[in-house]
């Protein structure tokens, strides 16, 4: 796979040669959006932005909106950055990993680096623009952002603390909102975070045998494929009883948000049984392309309780 990257890279570098500087930065920038997955910022901004129009009834106010947006999007893409840069000798050994575009060579450290100090910069800004309570949080942030990364090197636990710094953007957005904690935010929150930890346990079945021969931790790796199962359903039961909450804390929450909480209900079954193929198609599909379904479904149920029902 490696080699097949490396061919990839230079047939590319080839082609940047006849079309100019321009061609060049085209293909550096595509190469840093393929490394740090760009489009999966779907996990986290459709459940931030539900969080906004809840708490704002529908009308956000519109620099609010575009702050949380810039913050949420820069720290999604600095922590999967980051991730990339310390994983970067793991993804190597790993043969699922190693055309990963660091292990690969189509991508440099310093170009991550780069990328992962501007997407820092634009969370910074953004929490600076909204109040002193997010950028007070701006530590916690980094805490959490930096730390997922090591955190397999010594717990299994490691998917719900990637489950809670995914989270962060829901919380981020009620905060910037707000100014200030509520205990209405935290079943939301934490079921977001649930819902991440299940799917990225799940995701983490595919790669038992290499965990365990690298003393990495992992649910699936301490407890097994079918452990993980267990656990992984639990968890998404658990987030959706945390979604749920919204009927209790915003009365504006109504029959859209319920047929899409219940259409995220059949997507998680529907993933359970899908991974259970247990093939990394099968695996991506679940893990992945269902994923980033859910929540965009949750925010048109929450959009449509706002403005048309």
């Amino acid at each position: 796979m490696a080699s097949a990257e490396g061919r990839k890279a230079a047939d590319g570098a080839e082609r940047d040669s006849r079309r100019g500087p321009m061609g060049s930065l085209g293909r550096r920038l595509g190469a840093v959006g393929d490394a740090v997955m760009i489009r999966h910022t779907l996990f986290s901004l459709p459940f931030a932005l539900s969080a906004i129009l809840l708490e704002t009834a529908g009308r956000p106010p519109a620099a609010k909106l575009l702050w949380i947006v810039a913050a949420a999007f820069g720290a999604r893409n600095a922590a999967n950055a980051l991730n990339r840069l310390i994983d970067h000798e793991i993804d190597g050994k790993n043969p699922r990993t190693a055309g990963r575009a660091l292990p690969s060579g189509s991508l440099s450290r310093r170009e991550l680096w780069l990328f992962a100090g501007a997407m820092a910069a634009l969370l910074v800004l953004g929490a600076a623009m909204l109040n002193p309570l997010c950028l007070a949080l701006l530590p916690a942030a980094a805490i959490l952002v930096f730390g997922y990364s090591y955190t397999k090197r010594f717990t299994w636990l490691c998917h719900f603390w990637l489950g809670v710094t995914c989270s962060a953007a829901t919380m981020g957005a009620f905060l910037g909102i707000s100014g200030a904690f509520q205990l209405r935010y935290f079943p939301l929150v934490g079921g977001v975070a649930l819902w991440v930890a299940g799917f990225d346990i799940i995701y983490a079945i595919q790669d038992i045998a290499f965990d365990r021969a690298q003393g990495l931790r992992s649910v699936p790796a301490r407890f097994g494929a079918r452990g993980a199962r267990l656990i992984a359903a639990a968890c998404h039961i658990a987030a959706l009883a945390g979604m749920a909450s919204v009927f209790l804390f915003w009365p504006e929450a109504g029959a859209a948000t319920a047929v899409a909480l219940a259409a995220c209900a059949v997507l998680l079954a529907a993933e359970h049984v899908i991974a259970l193929g247990g093939t990394e198609r099968h695996i991506r599909i679940a893990a992945y392309g269902i994923n980033e379904i859910i929540p965009i479904l949750f925010l048109i149920g929450v959009a449509l309780d706002q403005y048309l029902i």
